[in-house]
């Protein structure tokens, strides 16, 4: 296992948590897609290099900061 799975499953923990927090609707929705998100990020850090992720990664929070406002 390297670092960047450990962070994007961090991540993706850290989304579901909060989508259940939400109530339901759309922002819950979103919530849970970006979770889905981080998760396929960590399983794709844990058997290709990391650099690659970090587009997808930086594209996965700004989604989520949207979903927040």
């Amino acid at each position: 296992m390297s670092d960047a799975y450990d962070y994007f499953r961090e991540h993706a923990i850290a989304a579901v948590r909060k989508a259940r927090a939400l109530p339901p609707g759309q922002s819950k929705q979103k919530q849970r897609t970006v979770a889905r998100v981080y998760q396929l990020l960590s399983k794709e850090a844990a058997l290709a290099p990391t650099i690659h992720h970090l587009d997808d990664f930086r594209a996965a929070r700004g989604r989520e900061r949207q979903i927040g406002r």
